[in-house]
């Protein structure tokens, strides 16, 4: 046995007091994370070279080789200047095209990628997986990537505005299980984002809204500048697809895009395992993952979020923390960016219920439910009752019958 053993900081050795049945170890450690987000349009034009130097960690030089999983609808609009541009630079790819929309993100899909991982003999050192889609796919080729070797790189190239802002710069991956929404799933950082906003000129403008809804969960949580930016150019910055096609309108998109990548890069950073609880990024998403599930294929992520947003502010005007102005102002710029406040999975209440104690659950025993005090600020609460939840729901449907917040191609509700 030995004895006197110096040990470094984070093990300690207990010798056998003869309660414990003989001696024990403690094991304490810490891993540095570092990932990248590195903005560059264009990314695939010939000479732009962001993708091969634009991340320290995940150089790529001539006579490399690649693996590329890419959203197949993805594939069929740019597959061929992608595969142009890797050939350019003497990189050798074998790409996989995969299903990536909510009702195939699964596990099956999970085990395509590493499949493919395994055909290809990735060096799992020095090889990162390259996936190129919206936040499902990304999420997918993130989940097996940690999965594969029990860990190995890959790089996010997102090409839907909710992958830019919310699915590309944090470090869960997931997929559903039954009805529960990211179900499985395992924290496991890209080694690089690369955003590219002119992937947003090809997206339907219901998947420009779907990204919006998450920077307007940043703009009500965080950020009063935020929602006035989305007040006065969401309407614009939409319809024109963060394009930039004016001055003004280039100005705009900057400024909201870069906003909500800091927000929430900062709520992230310092409790990127989410060991404290209280995460004010979990806005809207107390009861969209099971209204989101019930839905399907109603409801896009983005949608269903809204959704718990316009629900949460009527609890909150119920209880005060936001004027009736205020939440007349968030209806308003919803609608203008698309998005519907209501769906009718809402008039269920014990769906609503069964939300939110699956959300105690995995809160550890709280609530901690986030809620707008006002435009731009937000606390937590742990006492909202099954009556106030009903309440609420009413106060929303009234609303969005009277005032038809509610976009084209959406189901109405009766006043």
């Amino acid at each position: 046995m030995r004895s006197g053993t110096t040990f470094t900081q984070g093990l300690r050795h207990s010798v056998d007091d003869g309660r414990a049945g003989g001696p024990a170890w403690t094991v304490e450690a810490v891993r540095q994370v570092r990932y990248h987000v590195v903005s560059s349009d264009h990314l695939f034009a010939l000479d732009n070279t962001a993708l091969l130097d634009g991340c320290p960690d995940a150089p790529m030089r001539a006579g490399d080789r690649r693996l590329v999983v890419i959203d197949e609808n993805v594939d069929k609009l740019y597959g061929g200047r992608i595969r142009d541009y890797f050939t350019y630079h003497r990189v050798a790819v074998t790409m996989l095209p995969l299903r990536a929309d909510e009702p195939v993100k699964e596990w099956e899909s999970v085990l395509r990628v590493v499949d493919a991982m395994n055909d290809f003999g990735i060096d799992r050192r020095r090889e990162p997986v390259l996936a190129i889609g919206g936040g499902v796919l990304t999420d997918i080729v993130g989940f097996a990537a940690s999965l594969y070797r029990r860990g190995t790189p890959y790089i996010r190239i997102p090409t839907t505005l909710i992958g830019l802002v919310d699915a590309g710069v944090g470090v869960k991956t997931g997929v559903n299980y039954g009805l529960g929404k990211n179900r499985l799933g395992t924290y496991a950082p890209a080694t690089a984002t690369f955003l590219d906003r002119t992937f947003l000129r090809s997206l339907a403008p219901r998947h420009i809204s779907n990204g919006l809804a998450e920077i307007m969960k940043m703009a009500l949580i965080r950020s009063e500048e935020l929602f006035a930016l989305l007040e006065s150019w969401g309407a614009a910055v939409h319809a024109d697809r963060l394009q930039g096609s004016t001055g003004e309108l280039a100005a705009a998109s900057d400024a909201i895009v870069a906003e909500a990548i800091h927000l929430m890069l900062e709520e992230l950073q310092p409790n990127l395992w989410e060991s404290h609880l209280e995460r004010c990024v979990d806005y809207g998403h107390t009861f969209s993952p099971t209204v989101e599930m019930h839905a399907l294929p109603e409801l896009l992520h983005g949608e269903a979020v809204m959704i718990d947003m316009a629900l949460t502010t009527a609890l909150a005007t119920l209880r005060g923390d936001l004027s009736e102005e205020q939440a007349d102002r968030i209806y308003r710029v919803a609608t203008a960016l698309g998005l519907p406040v209501w769906n009718d999975v809402l008039a269920d209440p014990a769906l609503l219920e069964a939300a939110l104690l699956d959300t105690v659950r995995h809160r550890d025993g709280h609530q901690r439910l986030p809620l707008p005090v006002g435009i731009g600020r937000h606390h937590f609460v742990n006492d909202v009752t099954p009556a106030e939840l009903r309440a609420a729901t009413e106060l929303l449907r009234r609303k969005a019958a009277v005032t038809g917040h509610i976009p084209a191609g959406y189901a109405r509700v009766s006043a």
